[in-house]
């Protein structure tokens, strides 16, 4: 059995995005639960599993998986007939791989620290910056449509989800901005958009 512990608008709806994509949100339970909200909004639900009371969080046959890189790349080994993976054996598997730590360990903490105006040798040495982050990105895009191959997968669906969200954050590249633009477009985000707001509105 799988199980999804989920808050609308959230970080979670990145996992929704994926299960609509792969046309498997009718093989997992969604569990909607609370969080705390980065505007002091919400509280921790006691009905989440979560260690530390957030989403998203799959719990299969009773096992946990938390982090959305960790959970993508679980649902994408555990559907791989979706094509929105990579399988072990594929030539492309080290690429996906680099893509969905990357953003957990490079692009989001680069991120964050430049919201934060945070700026120090040890940051800039261990995560780098900005600029280097968007040269990355760039670079990738400019050998194709996607970051792995030529198709959408959750690689992209993971790295453009900050541009997304935050609608005034400038991608500082017309190449990543239409990289943006094709991740946005894709049917399952509206899909996974319009459920959220169901919920809320519920």
């Amino acid at each position: 059995m799988l199980t999804l512990y989920h808050s609308p608008r959230s970080r979670s709806t990145a996992i929704l995005t994926l299960l609509a994509a792969m046309d498997a949100l009718d093989r997992v339970e969604v569990r909607e639960v609370s969080i705390t909200r980065f505007d002091g909004q919400g509280a921790p639900d006691p009905r989440n599993p979560h260690p530390e009371g957030k989403v998203p969080l799959l719990v299969h046959d009773g096992v946990a998986i938390w982090e959305r890189a960790a959970i993508l790349l679980y649902l994408t080994d555990l559907f791989p007939e979706s094509g929105l993976g990579v399988p072990a054996g594929d030539r492309l598997r080290g690429r996906y791989l680099s893509w969905l730590a990357w953003y957990a360990g490079v692009m989001e903490p680069v991120m964050i620290h430049d919201a934060a105006g945070l700026a120090h040798p040890f940051l800039s040495a261990t995560f780098r910056g900005m600029a280097e982050m968007r040269d990355r990105l760039s670079t990738a895009l400019a050998e194709g449509p996607w970051l792995v191959g030529d198709r959408y997968t959750a690689a992209d669906l993971l790295c453009s989800s900050p541009y997304l969200w935050f609608r005034d954050l400038d991608p500082g590249c017309e190449r990543i901005r239409d990289w943006v633009a094709r991740c946005a477009a894709h049917p399952a985000r509206a899909a996974a958009l319009e459920r959220d707001e169901r919920a809320l509105a519920a």
